[in-house]
């Protein structure tokens, strides 16, 4: 038996999934923060969100995958204030470009999707708990964690292990007993504008750790299987998940913790702070498509750094464009052939099933298309099977038409009237020019066809 084998950085092993219960699984991921357009680094880590999930319907369990969108934090607020438009105006804005972003790279949307601005009686009574096991403790600016009163705070991110001092724990610009304590909830001061709550426990607003620990146990349950995001949120803001959500319940908060790697620019991790970010959106200025990205972040393993250039996005785009080539040829072929689906079956299986090896499982891809003793139509099925975890929008690849300018419409119908002359060489001349200029012909036994050369 193929068993799904993930690496848990809690353990920092690698663990046989087994969900809590069976062929269920409750996924948690981390959202954006709508305060401005998602980054290309950012959707790496919702591009390994959506392999997960379809690693686990392929292994056929049943998901429920819910995420958050962070829609009032120090940084949406700010966000609102310099655009000069409501918290609400900004965050929906941002809110419907990553969405957008999510739809062109074929990541499938999440069950449920939670934003905080909409659980603050969630996040309330959390608080409340918290403050009633002496696990919190309010100030005169805020509710604060006491990370002290919490045993093994910090395992996740093995805090003991890289040896990071307790007064370099945390810290911002607020008060409180300790340094290395974390805000739960913040009272209200004039920066903040009307962005408040009247409630029990104060006027103000929540932390941005709290939002997360009470969405996830709200949809689904004190326990759940996985939480999923990108390396940078290990610390400080799922180790604080883990503090106040089993701080609250007693109970362990997830079982299996999956972190994705950074996508790194020439000058390092990819950023806002760094101001060395990329859209989706500027790179399709650039005449690349959001799949020749996804393309692109499968060819490295999520756990490892992903260094981007356009020169390897450019190697992505045209071996992908080469992949949607092939998979149209056999689309046409009537090739009667062996049937190898239960070997390649099993390949890619054990690809995925090994930490979602994407590139091992790309390659077994590549070895189906390329075989020519495998029966053509069941060849078709078995990629679109495949893609239905990679993602790529194998099936509903078809011929297109290529849109010819006008000159090489001209030079195409004088080739043709150079080879009815059997002024073979001189065709070859042209045929040679129209390939200079961009497009290929090929000669076919009852005419030709022409492509754009990528």
């Amino acid at each position: 038996m193929n068993e799904l084998k993930l690496y848990n950085t809690l353990t920092r092993k690698i663990e046989t999934f087994k969900p809590i219960k069976k062929k269920q699984v409750g996924m948690y991921s981390c959202g954006p923060t709508v305060y401005n357009c998602a980054h290309i680094g950012n959707l790496r880590t919702f591009i390994l969100n959506d392999l997960l999930k379809r690693t686990l319907i392929y292994n056929n369990y049943k998901v429920k995958h819910v995420m958050n969108i962070t829609d009032v934090d120090d940084k949406t607020i700010k966000a609102s204030q310099e655009e000069n438009i409501s918290l609400n105006e900004l965050t929906t804005k941002y809110e419907k470009s990553f969405f957008q972003d999510v739809e062109e790279l074929n990541i499938i949307k999440p069950n449920i999707t939670l934003r905080a601005t909409e659980n603050i009686k969630e996040v309330i009574n959390l608080i409340k708990i918290l403050l009633e096991k002496s696990y919190a403790y309010k100030t005169s600016d805020g509710i604060y964690f006491s990370i002290s009163k919490f045993k093994n705070y910090g395992k996740l991110a093995q805090l003991e292990k890289i040896k990071i001092k307790k007064s370099r724990v945390l810290t911002d610009e607020y008060d409180k007993t300790n340094p290395q304590d974390f805000a739960l909830w913040k009272f209200h001061t004039s920066s903040d504008g009307d962005v408040f709550w009247e409630t029990e426990i104060g006027r103000g607003r929540p932390g941005w750790h709290i939002e997360c620990s009470a969405m996830a146990m709200k949809s689904l349950g004190k326990t759940f299987d996985i939480h999923s995001g990108a390396v940078d949120l290990m610390f400080p803001h799922h180790t604080n998940e883990i503090a106040q959500s089993e701080a609250a319940t007693g109970k362990k908060f997830v079982n299996f913790w999956i972190h994705g790697e950074f996508l790194n620019m020439k000058e390092g991790k990819m950023s806002k702070s760094l101001g060395n970010i990329l859209t989706l959106k500027e790179i399709k200025s650039q005449g690349f498509s959001p799949l020749h990205f996804r393309y692109l972040c499968l060819l490295t393993h999520y756990r490892k750094p992903l260094n981007f250039t356009f020169e390897n996005l450019e190697a992505a785009k045209n071996t992908y464009e080469r992949l949607k080539r092939k998979i149209i040829e056999i689309k046409k072929e009537r090739l009667k052939g062996q049937d190898k689906t239960k070997y390649y079956n099993l390949t890619f299986l054990e690809a995925i099933n090994d930490e979602l090896n994407t590139p091992k499982a790309i390659q077994t891809l590549w070895q189906v298309v390329d075989d020519l003793n495998f029966d053509s139509k069941l060849k078709i099925k078995l990629i679109e099977k495949f893609d239905s975890v990679l993602g790529l929008g194998l099936k509903k690849i078809k011929e297109e038409k290529a849109k010819l300018p006008v000159y090489i419409k001209e030079l195409i119908i004088g080739r043709q009237e150079l080879r009815k002359q059997k002024k073979f060489a001189e065709a070859d001349m042209l045929r040679e020019k129209i390939k200079s200029l961009g497009y290929l012909i090929e000669d076919k036994p009852n005419g030709f066809e022409i492509r754009k050369v990528e």
